[in-house]
């Protein structure tokens, strides 16, 4: 949905245009693909979508005016990840991705309720909490699409940009 400001959330979110979707970055990966830690890498691609899920379900509920405490420490923003639910996760990731993606322009306007108790996030509304979301999930999918580079299993099955 367009805001105020002409931000399409979804392009930030579910859509982007400057890179793949989130899903189809994911698209094609098994179970032992997904859980693998690479030597080297501090994080398996599964990891690293368990902790978008943590952070978007913390920022889904903050939208959502539920006062979920932020974590004491950035350790506790990476849950573990139980061998054999790769695909549970990643429909979890892209089902709210996909949700967080409509929310509409009078929400998106709307000031956080209670404020986030971190400063700098404090003023927040929900569309800077859709956009802290896009941009942390950009971060980490870049992480990602390396890892598979690493595993020889880039580009996914759709296809990617070649740039």
């Amino acid at each position: 949905m367009l805001d105020s400001r002409g931000m399409d959330y979804r392009e930030f979110l579910a859509a982007p245009i400057a890179h793949l979707a989130p899903g189809k970055i994911l698209d094609g990966l098994t179970d032992d693909l997904a859980e693998t830690r690479l030597p080297g890498a501090p994080h398996s691609i599964a990891e690293i979508v368990a902790h978008l899920v943590f952070w978007q379900e913390w920022f889904s509920d903050r939208c959502a005016g539920r006062a979920t405490p932020v974590t004491a420490s950035a350790a506790l923003g990476w849950p573990s990840v139980a061998p054999g639910t790769w695909p549970q996760l990643r429909d979890q990731f892209v089902t709210r991705l996909q949700q967080l993606a409509e929310v509409n322009e009078e929400t998106a306007r709307t000031k956080l309720s209670p404020a986030i108790e971190f400063p700098p996030l404090a003023r927040y509304t929900v569309g800077d909490a859709l956009i802290h979301v896009a941009t942390h999930n950009s971060h980490h999918l870049g992480q990602i699409v390396l890892l598979r580079q690493l595993q020889g299993r880039w580009p996914p099955p759709a296809g990617s940009l070649t740039w």
